[in-house]
Protein backbone atom coordinates (compact mmCIF):
# COMPACT_ATOMS: atom_id res chain seq x y z
CA UNK A 1 0.00 0.00 0.00
CA UNK A 2 1.17 3.67 -1.12
CA UNK A 3 1.73 5.74 1.80
CA UNK A 4 -0.82 8.28 2.71
CA UNK A 5 0.76 11.07 0.85
CA UNK A 6 1.56 9.45 -2.63
CA UNK A 7 -2.21 7.90 -2.50
CA UNK A 8 -3.18 11.64 -2.10
CA UNK A 9 -1.01 12.80 -4.89
CA UNK A 10 -1.98 10.17 -7.32
CA UNK A 11 -6.11 11.11 -6.17
CA UNK A 12 -5.26 15.14 -6.89
CA UNK A 13 -3.05 14.86 -10.08
CA UNK A 14 -6.13 12.84 -11.73
CA UNK A 15 -8.40 15.02 -10.15
CA UNK A 16 -6.40 18.31 -11.23
CA UNK A 17 -4.65 17.06 -14.05
CA UNK A 18 -1.30 17.49 -12.73
CA UNK A 19 2.20 16.72 -14.15
CA UNK A 20 4.16 13.99 -12.87
CA UNK A 21 5.02 14.34 -9.20
CA UNK A 22 8.52 13.30 -8.22
CA UNK A 23 8.65 10.29 -5.49
CA UNK A 24 10.21 12.47 -2.74
CA UNK A 25 7.75 15.39 -2.11
CA UNK A 26 6.28 16.56 1.32
CA UNK A 27 2.96 18.03 2.23
CA UNK A 28 4.00 20.98 1.49
CA UNK A 29 5.38 20.37 -2.18
CA UNK A 30 1.82 19.07 -2.96
CA UNK A 31 0.69 22.13 -2.10
CA UNK A 32 2.93 24.16 -4.19
CA UNK A 33 2.15 21.61 -7.11
CA UNK A 34 -1.37 22.21 -7.00
CA UNK A 35 -1.48 25.87 -6.16
CA UNK A 36 -0.95 27.37 -9.50
CA UNK A 37 -3.44 24.89 -11.08
CA UNK A 38 -6.09 26.07 -8.48
CA UNK A 39 -5.43 29.66 -9.10
CA UNK A 40 -6.03 28.86 -12.91
CA UNK A 41 -9.55 27.44 -11.89
CA UNK A 42 -10.53 30.25 -9.83
CA UNK A 43 -9.76 32.53 -12.53
CA UNK A 44 -10.84 30.42 -15.58
CA UNK A 45 -12.91 27.26 -14.87
CA UNK A 46 -14.74 27.99 -11.18
CA UNK A 47 -17.53 25.71 -11.87
CA UNK A 48 -15.13 22.37 -12.41
CA UNK A 49 -13.15 23.60 -9.36
CA UNK A 50 -16.28 24.29 -7.11
CA UNK A 51 -17.40 20.21 -8.50
CA UNK A 52 -13.48 18.88 -7.50
CA UNK A 53 -14.41 20.13 -3.84
CA UNK A 54 -17.83 19.05 -3.40
CA UNK A 55 -16.41 15.60 -4.83
CA UNK A 56 -13.39 15.58 -2.45
CA UNK A 57 -15.96 16.27 0.16
CA UNK A 58 -14.14 19.71 1.47
CA UNK A 59 -16.99 20.38 2.93
CA UNK A 60 -18.75 23.98 2.17
CA UNK A 61 -18.41 25.69 5.40
CA UNK A 62 -14.33 25.58 4.82
CA UNK A 63 -15.24 26.36 0.88
CA UNK A 64 -16.92 29.59 1.85
CA UNK A 65 -14.85 30.45 4.72
CA UNK A 66 -11.85 30.43 2.38
CA UNK A 67 -13.68 32.54 -0.84
CA UNK A 68 -14.60 35.03 1.61
CA UNK A 69 -12.47 35.41 4.10
CA UNK A 70 -9.39 34.53 2.15
CA UNK A 71 -6.59 36.91 0.96
CA UNK A 72 -7.26 36.82 -3.40
CA UNK A 73 -3.60 36.64 -3.78
CA UNK A 74 -3.87 33.98 -0.80
CA UNK A 75 -7.13 32.13 -1.62
CA UNK A 76 -5.37 29.51 -4.39
CA UNK A 77 -2.86 28.69 -1.56
CA UNK A 78 -5.56 28.29 1.17
CA UNK A 79 -7.51 26.32 -1.03
CA UNK A 80 -4.81 23.78 -2.08
CA UNK A 81 -3.64 23.26 1.66
CA UNK A 82 -7.09 22.79 2.31
CA UNK A 83 -8.28 19.93 -0.26
CA UNK A 84 -4.75 18.01 0.43
CA UNK A 85 -5.99 17.98 4.25
CA UNK A 86 -9.09 16.61 3.01
CA UNK A 87 -7.88 14.14 1.07
CA UNK A 88 -5.39 13.18 3.23
CA UNK A 89 -8.15 12.89 5.72
CA UNK A 90 -9.89 10.80 4.09
CA UNK A 91 -7.36 8.04 3.04
CA UNK A 92 -6.60 7.74 7.05
CA UNK A 93 -10.54 7.54 7.79
CA UNK A 94 -10.31 3.96 4.88
CA UNK A 95 -7.16 3.08 6.46
CA UNK A 96 -8.63 2.70 9.89
CA UNK A 97 -11.82 1.26 8.76
CA UNK A 98 -10.11 -1.19 6.67
CA UNK A 99 -8.21 -2.68 9.39
CA UNK A 100 -11.09 -3.39 11.79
Amino acid sequence: MFPILQQTAQILKKDFNLPEIQENFTEEGLVEILTPVIKQMLDRDFERLLQICYRIDLGEQVLKKILHESDPDQMANDLSRALVKRQVQKIEIRKKYQNE
